[in-house]
C-alpha cells in the first residue's frame, strides 16, 4: 500500500520547526559606530580644555612639498606630547587635498583667501589646546631633541618669555654655518648638536618667527601678532618688542639646531616683495617710533617698583621678593578713559581698571580690540552713553571740576594721557589715533605742575586682530 499522506498540519509544524537563519551583527560597524559616538561626546565635554604638550601651529601657502617634508619630520623626530595645526591660505597646488587625506594626524583650517603669516597663525593659535604654543615655518625640518631642548630652555625660568633654536639660514643671530650637504647628513649633524646645555643659551633683543616656543601663559597676556603686517614680514619684531614691553627675556637655545630651507613663501611675492617690505617696515615705524627706548623706560619703571617693594619689604622684616616683576599683562599700557569693543557690537567704557557696558550710542571714537585684551578687563557695572561722554571730554588740569585726568598737550609738545595723577606718554601718533586720543580736548599745563606729576607706564597700540574662528 502506498504510504499515507500526512495532513498538511504535520508538514506545516515540521516548516515551523526548522531553524530560521539570522543574520550576523556587523561587529565593525557597530563598533565603529559607538566609537565616533564616544568620540564626539568626549569632544563635547572636553571643549575648551587643555593639554599638557605643545601646540605646533604651521602657515601655510603654497608649498606642498615643503610642508609634507615638515610635518613628516615632526612624526618623526617629535617624542614629546604634541598637536600639529595648519593653517593653509589659501593655496592652490594641492594643499588643501593633502590636509584633508591626513585629518586623523592633524588639526587643520583651509582659508579662502591669503590672510598673511599673522593672520593665519593667529587663527592656529585660536585652535590650539596645548599648555605650550611653537610658531613654525612650512619650509623647516625638525631634528631629534629639538622641542625637549627649547622645552628644557623655556622652563628653566619663569621670566623668559620666548625660545628660538639655531638654523642655517635666518637673519640675525641664530644663524650658523653648516658642514651638511644633503638632509641625511643634516639629521647626522643635528644628532651630535642637539645635546641640552644650559651654557649655551644666550639673551638677545630678538628672535625669528621661524620657530618660536613660548607659554600660553605669554598668549594670554600679549595677545595674537599684529595683522597690521600684510603677508609677511616685521609681525615677529612687533611681538619681541611686545613681549620685551612686559619685562619678559628672550632667549636662543643655542643647542638645538633645526633646518631651515628660507623663506620659500615670501619669496615666490617675486617683484611684490620690496613693496611688501616696504609698507610693514613703515607700520612698523609708525606703531613703535624707537623700541628700544621705550623697552627701557618700562624696565626702568619695573626695576624702581622692585626696589620700593624690597626696601618696604625690609622694614616691615617680611621676606624680599626674589624676582624681578614683570607687566601683569600687555593691558598695563593700554589707556584707561577710553571706548573700546571686540569681535560684538557691544561697546564698553574702560576706566579704573574695568570695562563697563555702554547704555546707548556714542559719538566719540570706539577702539576695535581682540576678545583676548578685551577680556582681561573685568566686567564693571552699566554706564549710560551720556555720562561716558561727559568722561570723554572732560578738560585735564580743569580743577574746577577736581579732575586732571584726561589728555594732555606736554611743555614739549608731546601727548600724554593723565590717569589719577599719574603722566603717561604716548609712544606714537599712531597710538594716539589708535585709541582716538587726539580728538579729545588739550590743554598745556604749567611747568610747575607738569614736573610734579609721576611718570607712568607709555601707551601703545594693540595689535590689529582680524581673523576669528
Amino acid at each position: 500500500m502506498p504510504p499515507k499522506k500526512r495532513p498538511g498540519r504535520a508538514a506545516t509544524s515540521r516548516q515551523k520547526a526548522r531553524p530560521v537563519a539570522r543574520k550576523k551583527p556587523d561587529w565593525y560597524r557597530l563598533g565603529y559606530d559607538g566609537g565616533f559616538e564616544s568620540g564626539t561626546r568626549l569632544g563635547r565635554e572636553s571643549f575648551g580644555s587643555l593639554f599638557e604638550g605643545t601646540s605646533i601651529i604651521i602657515p601655510t601657502y603654497n608649498q606642498l612639498a615643503y610642508l609634507k617634508s615638515c610635518i613628516e619630520s615632526i612624526v618623526g623626530h617629535t617624542d614629546q606630547p604634541y598637536e600639529i595645526i595648519v593653517v593653509d591660505n589659501g593655496s592652490t597646488d594641492g594643499t588643501a587635498a593633502y590636509l584633508r587625506s591626513i585629518s586623523g594626524q592633524i588639526r587643520y583650517r583651509i582659508l579662502d583667501a591669503n590672510r598673511g603669516f599673522a593672520g593665519a597663525t593667529n587663527m592656529g593659535l585660536m585652535m590650539s589646546k596645548g599648555k605650550t604654543l611653537l610658531l613654525l615655518n612650512n619650509d623647516t625640518i625638525v631634528t631629534d631633541r629639538w622641542l625637549e631642548n627649547l622645552l628644557a630652555c623655556l622652563n628653566s625660568d619663569p621670566r623668559i618669555g620666548m625660545v628660538g633654536p639655531l638654523t642655517n639660514y635666518i637673519s640675525g643671530n641664530q644663524q650658523i654655518d653648516v658642514p651638511y650637504g644633503t638632509i641625511e647628513q643634516m639629521h647626522e649633524f643635528a644628532r651630535e648638536f642637539n645635546r641640552s646645555d644650559s651654557a649655551k643659551w644666550h639673551l638677545t633683543d630678538r628672535l625669528t618667527g621661524f620657530c618660536l616656543l613660548f607659554r600660553r601663559e605669554l598668549l594670554e597676556r600679549t595677545g595674537y601678532l599684529d595683522e597690521g603686517y600684510a603677508i609677511g614680514n616685521f609681525e615677529d619684531d612687533d611681538y619681541n618688542v611686545r613681549v620685551r614691553l612686559q619685562g619678559y627675556m628672550l632667549v636662543v637655545a643655542r643647542d638645538t639646531f633645526i633646518h631651515h630651507f628660507g623663506s620659500v613663501s615670501i619669496k615666490a611675492l617675486g617683484s611684490e616683495l620690496d613693496e611688501v617690505n616696504r609698507n610693514n617696515s613703515s607700520f612698523y615705524s609708525d606703531k613703535w617710533g624707537n623700541p628700544h627706548a621705550l623697552i627701557e623706560q618700562v624696565n626702568a619703571l619695573l626695576r624702581s617698583e622692585a626696589q620700593a617693594r624690597a626696601d618696604a619689604a625690609l622694614h616691615s622684616g617680611q621676606e624680599q621678593p626674589s624676582l624681578p616683576p614683570l607687566l601683569p599683562s600687555e593691558t598695563a599700557l593700554f589707556p584707561q578713559g577710553v571706548a573700546v569693543r571686540g569681535v560684538r557690537e557691544q561697546v564698553f567704557w574702560v576706566e579704573n581698571g574695568l570695562r563697563r557696558p555702554v547704555v546707548g550710542v556714542l559719538s566719540f571714537p570706539c577702539a576695535r580690540i581682540s576678545q583676548v585684551d578685551l577680556l582681561r578687563w573685568p566686567l564693571g557695572d552699566p554706564i549710560g552713553a551720556e555720562e561716558a561722554e561727559s568722561r570723554w571730554r572732560r578738560q585735564p588740569f580743569g580743577h574746577e571740576h577736581g579732575s586732571i585726568d584726561g589728555s594732555v598737550l606736554a611743555p614739549d609738545g608731546q601727548l600724554y594721557m593723565v590717569e589719577q595723577g599719574v603722566k603717561r606718554r604716548l609712544a606714537t601718533s599712531a597710538a594716539a589715533e589708535f585709541w582716538g586720543l587726539q580728538y579729545r580736548m588739550h590743554s598745556v599745563p604749567s611747568a610747575e605742575e607738569w614736573a610734579a606729576l609721576p611718570e607712568g607706564f607709555p601707551i601703545i597700540a594693540p595689535a590689529r586682530v582680524a581673523a576669528y574662528l
